[in-house]
């Protein structure tokens, strides 16, 4: 088809909450075409008004020639093998982060991905808050001046039930909070401050009755000592998301998501030539979440454009490096 001339046909694989946001957010530049899941009810309910074709098995939508894209939100043990097949398919894919359980199961999916040039975006999605999209261009401006640190926590309360779910499953998840809500932490870090030469870090479960990680706390270097002190927390008890990015010349203090982790806002701190109070500008965020759609149509110009996806596998492979390093040596056996 001609990517200018037509919207691209969409396929996707789990349907349920992420699947539905994916959904909402496709833009003029996407149409549903298709959606599975093991549980046909939800993929019945995710197509409600649409020409959607329904499947139980995955297999069937990545072979249909009216998918241009794949979007794969099932659980983690299926991530990998999903996305290899929809590779092989000759299709281009967004699959939500972690992308896969391990490092060793993503390694086919990226040597796949290159050799059939296909894109692929991973939903690191929370590069594309209107926060986050702000505290990047003030950064790119070079007005933080060289970054120095970055602290961040990350963390939710759980629910009743929440230790019998499928994240407290290591064989479903590959982990628990520090493969959950760690990899956001570990993918803006990177975005901001680059690669880390140097991991150190310690998972446990306080609290939680499961075989997986209720806490993940990481100090993370890069070659020049750039550090990101950074926890992701299911025992946060009230919802919460904070991180600071600390240059020489300022300091973006960035908190909450919308929704149950509060008003989305971003404050600036500007260092004074003399120091002393700095001068301070915020922004707050109040309207709706749009870093689904401001992420999908990203995906969209990236293909179009034959560009590579600022958010890719290899991000994703970076940060499972990092998730597998502190569980072997926090004495977790996932990676086995």
């Amino acid at each position: 088809m001609s990517t200018v001339d037509k919207s691209f046909g969409l396929g996707i694989i789990g349907c349920g909450l992420i699947g539905q946001k994916r959904a909402k957010a496709l833009g003029v530049g996407g149409k549903l075409v298709a959606c599975a899941d093991i549980d046909t009810e939800r993929a019945v309910n995710l197509a409600k008004g649409s020409a959607a074709k329904v499947f139980g098995d995955w297999r069937e939508l990545v072979c249909l020639p009216e998918v241009d894209i794949v979007i794969i939100a099932t659980l983690h043990d299926s991530l990998a093998e999903i996305s290899l097949a929809t590779i092989e398919a000759g299709k281009h894919l967004l699959v939500e982060k972690p992308a896969a359980r391990t490092t060793q199961e993503l390694l086919p999916v990226m040597i796949a991905a290159e050799k059939k040039c296909i894109k692929v975006h991973v939903g690191f999605n929370h590069r594309y808050h209107r926060s986050l999209r702000k505290a990047k261009e003030i950064f790119d401006s070079g007005a933080l001046g060289e970054l120095m640190f970055i602290r961040a926590r990350y963390g939710h309360g759980g629910r009743i039930g929440y230790d019998k779910e499928w994240r407290a499953n290591p064989a479903l998840s590959g982990g628990g909070e520090l493969i959950d809500q760690g990899p956001h932490l570990i993918d803006l870090s990177r975005w901001f401050l680059g690669d880390f030469t140097e991991v150190q870090g310690f998972a446990h479960t306080y609290y939680w009755d499961m075989q997986v990680d209720d806490n993940g706390f990481m100090l993370l270097k890069t070659e020049k000592k750039q550090t990101a002190f950074l926890h992701a927390s299911c025992t946060e008890w009230k919802n919460l998301f904070s991180m600071e990015i600390y240059g020489r010349d300022g300091k973006l203090d960035l908190s909450g998501l919308g929704g149950s982790y509060g008003l989305e806002k971003l404050t600036w701190f500007k260092m004074l030539p003399e120091m002393g109070p700095p001068e301070t500008i915020a922004w707050e965020y109040p309207m709706g979440d749009d870093s689904w759609a401001v992420e999908i149509a990203e995906f969209y110009d990236d293909i179009r454009l034959n560009r590579t996806p600022a958010a890719g596998l290899g991000d994703a492979y970076a940060a499972l490096k990092i998730i597998e390093k502190i569980y072997k040596e926090s004495g977790y056996d996932y990676c086995a």
